[in-house]
């Protein structure tokens, strides 16, 4: 064992050591202070994120394995996101939750670090805060929800509550009806059991290298979760002794791998954001082009809501995240390292799909090319981004007059007035909802159809955001547009009838007038009367200081990271 961070709180005889062992000791063996590694779990748990409430338990079984394996095991409650609980949006804090985890795994004396988080913004702001220590950290995710059915339907967290909800105002389903199914909903413990953001970015975390391998996708209520968390325990002592850090593990190879794994699970676009908020942290170099360069021509092979028709305890059953990376073998680098310190490609032989309904063959995809695609043209100079899985085929390629709301607010007042000038092949356009605007980037760029429309008939429509939409969300929605409106992005200066052209293919998105008409156009007032002024605040350093979606909405003096050395020695 090499030597060990945390010797230089408790090793010596000095008044300092005398006084951090001495409040440490509370129960502990003396052995504890002797060359025995100090391990940190960074715990998400919290009754206000539902998602996460089993994490302790989770926990329970990584200190078993941390004392199996000689290291000595300290819960470290860190701050829990809650995504259906927060207000205005989970987004708004994923930075801050980064920078406080980074803050204290740097403070405190430990020598690595397990990371248990579930819930769309707890895994990418754990592995934000640690890339930026970089001290040996390995993630648990807390896994999905078994599955929920309603009149012997499966009901799937998120997207079934969009549909249904819409089926409401289309006066198709009762509201008695829907609110019936509410109660079947949530059938477990874990996370969503859709294809969204949490199941995604646990998935990518195995893929990034950054789990025990065969860990991401056990169903939380799953005997084997608590069986690989033991594992955990283990190997982070190994990953201490061997100095295994998260610069070693998320390498440019990793990334590439993830956006591949991304395309063929059918993954959320939230992980696009994320992915590059994580690269930043370590100073790889992916951008939205690589996402679109190395994931559009990579098939669809899974079959889970929202894109598809199937949940993550199926997904599990048919083989799960091993079957789906060894139909896409080929496409990834086997040399990318995991926190095993061996190769991702140590893991990819032998898993055999057990359900091709669930997972489909490479000969016989979903979809053959269903990667995010990203987007530019005059509407969004830095980019937007379309998940055409989840799309519907049709509108791919479009032309439509704009239908514009100036805010969230402007939507719900005015989107089912009965003299809304708005048909099916309207475009509709909500903006200021970037990361600077509302603030925090919210999860509205999926907006309801228009209530005349629904009785209609009409399911989906060409949509344009600046802010995002949930993983478990569908539709032909154009969302992450950048710059944003509040930044003096294009968006802002269109009006309500300019014509928007949509050509997923061409990789286009534009408004049809001329630039110099559109450049000379003052931003919207109402649009810049409604965006965020906050006072104080996390909120007022957030707006201040985060970056576009097209960089990952990092904070700008958070990029990077600075290590695990602590700047000043108290006492």
């Amino acid at each position: 064992m090499p030597a060990l961070r945390s010797d230089q709180w408790y090793a010596g005889s000095d008044r300092n050591a005398y006084l951090h062992r001495a409040w440490m000791r509370r129960g502990v063996p003396d052995s504890a202070f002797e060359g025995r590694p100090q391990i940190a779990i960074a715990n998400t748990a919290s009754d206000l994120t539902p998602c996460n409430r089993h994490l302790d338990e989770v926990a329970a079984s990584v200190a078993n394995g941390i004392w199996e394996a000689g290291g000595v095991p300290l819960n470290l409650p860190v701050v829990s996101l809650g995504e259906t609980q927060v207000r205005p949006t989970a987004m708004l804090w994923r930075n801050m939750a980064a920078m406080a985890i980074e803050e204290m795994i740097r403070a405190n004396p430990v020598d690595g670090v397990v990371l248990l988080g579930g819930c769309d913004k707890t895994i990418p702001a754990l592995l934000m805060g640690a890339a930026s220590v970089d001290l040996p950290a390995v993630v648990v995710p807390g896994g999905p929800m078994l599955t929920g059915t309603f009149r012997g339907v499966p009901l799937g967290c998120g997207t079934d509550v969009w549909r249904l909800s819409e089926e409401v105002r289309a006066g198709t389903l009762s509201p008695e009806g829907f609110l019936a199914s509410e109660s079947s909903m949530i059938r477990s413990r874990g996370h969503c059991n859709t294809m969204g953001t949490a199941s995604t970015m646990g998935l990518l975390a195995e893929v990034l290298g950054m789990t025990l391998p065969g860990t991401a996708g056990l169903p939380a209520p799953d005997s084997r979760l608590l069986a690989r968390s033991h594992g955990t325990g283990k190997l982070i002592v190994e990953m201490v002794a061997e100095q295994r850090r998260p610069s070693q593990v998320l390498t440019e190879a990793s990334f590439r791998n993830a956006i591949v794994a991304l395309a063929a699970l059918g993954g959320s676009t939230n992980a696009v954001v994320h992915l590059l908020a994580i690269a930043g942290r370590v100073g790889v170099p992916i951008t939205l082009d690589d996402v679109d360069r190395l994931g559009s021509g990579v098939p669809l092979l899974v079959d889970l809501q929202p894109a598809g028709r199937f949940l993550m305890e199926d997904f599990h059953r048919a083989g799960g995240l091993p079957a789906v990376l060894n139909q896409v073998a080929d496409l990834l680098d086997p040399a990318a390292p995991t926190v095993t310190g061996r190769p991702i490609g140590d893991y990819l032989a032998g898993h055999e799909i057990s359900d091709p309904e669930v997972i489909r063959s490479r000969e016989a995809p979903l979809m053959p090319e269903a990667g995010i695609a990203v987007l530019r043209g005059s509407l969004a100079p830095a980019g937007a981004i379309i998940k055409p899985a989840a799309a519907s085929p049709h509108l791919l390629r479009h032309r439509g007059r704009a239908v514009v709301f100036d805010s969230v607010e402007d939507l719900h007042a005015r989107l089912d007035d009965p003299d809304l000038d708005v048909d099916a092949d309207s475009v509709l356009v909500l903006r200021g909802c970037g990361p600077k605007g509302y603030p925090g980037m919210p999860e509205v760029a999926n907006l309801p159809l228009p209530e005349k429309l629904l009785r209609q008939g009409v399911r989906d429509m060409v949509r344009i955001c600046d802010g995002r939409m949930s993983g478990t969300a569908y539709g032909t929605v154009v969302l992450h547009v950048a710059p944003e409106a509040a930044a003096g992005g294009p968006l802002g200066r269109v009006r309500t009838g300019d014509p928007i052209v949509l050509d997923v293919e061409a990789r286009r998105l534009d408004v049809d007038i001329p630039a110099d008409e559109l450049a000379a156009r003052p931003l919207a007032e109402a649009m810049a009367t409604a965006f965020a002024r906050p006072a104080r605040g996390w909120e007022r350093l957030y707006v201040d200081t985060v970056l576009g979606a097209d960089t990952g909405a990092d904070l700008g003096f958070l990029v990077g990271g600075s290590g695990d050395r602590v700047a000043r020695e108290s006492h």
